[in-house]
C-alpha cells in the first residue's frame, strides 16, 4: 500500500514531488525520453521543483533536450541539469551515455526509465532489431545494466534506507494487447503459436498493417515486456538495496502517437475515463520514484498513483526468465544480478 491512498487519477505530479520532497533534495536521478509536453519534462519539472543535487535529462534530439533544460534553468535556476543525447535504438549510444553518466557522477538514486515510442511504421534499430521492441524494452534494459553499479553505489551509502534507491520503468496498460511473441518477436509475419497471439477482440482498426506491420501490436508487446523486465529486477535488486517498480501513466494526450491516422485514435480514445494533463501524467512515476512506503516491496505494477494489476502474461516469473536470456542475448552481454 502506498502512502497516501487518497492520491488519484487527478493527483498533480508537482504536488507528489511536493509531497515526497526530503526524498528528493539532494538526490542525483537519471530521466530518459525528456521533450517538451512530454511526461518526461513534467516529472523532471516536478522534481527541480524540489531541489535535487543532480538531475541528468537524457533524448535522443536535442533540441527538445534544449528547450526542456532552458525552461527548467528559468524556473529553478539553482538546479544542476546535465542533458544527455541518448538514442536508444541504438545500442552503441546507449553504452556512451552509460559512460557519460559514471563520468558525470559516482552514484544514482533514481533511474527513471520514461523513453518509449509508438509507431505505425516498420522501422529497426541499428542492431535489426524491430523498432519498438529494441526502444522500449532492449535499449531500456542495457542502459538499467550498465547503470546498475552507480545504483549500488547510492543504496550503500551510509543512512540509506534499503529500497530507497529505485529503478522505475514506464510501461502502459497497452500490455494488454499482446503477451511476447517468442516465435515472432521481430514481427515479420511468421505463424506463433496461440497463446503469442495478440489479445482477442481487439478493435478491428489495430490489426489493420502498414505495409505489413502491426504498430499497436508491437507497441503491446514492447509494455508487455517493461512489465516482465520489473519483474526480473524486482526478484534480484533488493538484495543490492534496491527496489524496482513499473508503470501505467494513464491516457496523457502527448506526442506519443503523433503517427496514428483518426481511427486509431478514435479507438484509443475511448480506452481511457479520463485525459490527464502532462503534469497529472507524471504523478505515478513520481510516486513509483518517491514514496518511502515503497520502500518493503508490496507490489509491482502502479496505476493511477496506486497498487494495479497487470495482465498474467506480463507478470509470469518464467516468461521473465526467458525475456531476460532474450535481452541478453540481443544485447550481446550477459548480466547477473
Amino acid at each position: 500500500m502506498t502512502t497516501h491512498p487518497e492520491f488519484d487519477i487527478k493527483t498533480s505530479g508537482l504536488h507528489v514531488a511536493e509531497t515526497y520532497a526530503d526524498q528528493i533534495k539532494g538526490k542525483t536521478i537519471l530521466i530518459t525520453g525528456v521533450s517538451p509536453n512530454g511526461i518526461g519534462a513534467a516529472t523532471a519539472t516536478a522534481i527541480a521543483s524540489q531541489s535535487p543535487a543532480l538531475l541528468i535529462l537524457a533524448s535522443r534530439t536535442p533540441t527538445n533536450l534544449s528547450t526542456v533544460v532552458s525552461s527548467l534553468h528559468e524556473s529553478y535556476p539553482t538546479v544542476r541539469i546535465e542533458p544527455l543525447t541518448l538514442d536508444l535504438a541504438s545500442q552503441a549510444s546507449i553504452r556512451a551515455v552509460a559512460a557519460q553518466v559514471a563520468e558525470l557522477t559516482p552514484k544514482l538514486d533514481i533511474l527513471i526509465n520514461n523513453a518509449g515510442l509508438s509507431v505505425m511504421k516498420r522501422f529497426d534499430t541499428a542492431e535489426g532489431i524491430e523498432g519498438q521492441f529494441g526502444t522500449n524494452h532492449v535499449g531500456p534494459f542495457l542502459l538499467t545494466n550498465l547503470l546498475l553499479p552507480l545504483l549500488e553505489k547510492a543504496a550503500k551509502e551510509e543512512g540509506r534506507r534499503p529500497g530507497e534507491t529505485r529503478i522505475v520503468n514506464l510501461a502502459s496498460g497497452a500490455h494488454v494487447i499482446s503477451p511476447i511473441r517468442w516465435s515472432d518477436y521481430n514481427l515479420e509475419g511468421k505463424e506463433v503459436p496461440e497463446e503469442e497471439k495478440w489479445r482477442k477482440g481487439l478493435p478491428e482498426v489495430y490489426l489493420q498493417p502498414v505495409d505489413g506491420y502491426l504498430g499497436i501490436v508491437a507497441y503491446g508487446q514492447s509494455k508487455t515486456a517493461n512489465i516482465l523486465f520489473t519483474v526480473s529486477l524486482q526478484r534480484e535488486v533488493p538484495k543490492k538495496g534496491i527496489s524496482a517498480y513499473c508503470l501505467h501513466p494513464g491516457g496523457v494526450r502527448t506526442q506519443l502517437g503523433r503517427e496514428q491516422d483518426d481511427d486509431i485514435t478514435a479507438a484509443i480514445e475511448k480506452t481511457a475515463s479520463y485525459w490527464k494533463d502532462i503534469d497529472q501524467g507524471s504523478s505515478t512515476t513520481l510516486v513509483a520514484a518517491l514514496d518511502p512506503a515503497l520502500d518493503t516491496q508490496t507490489g509491482l505494477y502502479l496505476d493511477n498513483c496506486q497498487f494495479s494489476k497487470a495482465m498474467p502474461h506480463a507478470t509470469d516469473p518464467v516468461a521473465a526468465d526467458r525475456l531476460w536470456a532474450l535481452s541478453e542475448e540481443l544485447v550481446g552481454e550477459k548480466f547477473t544480478l
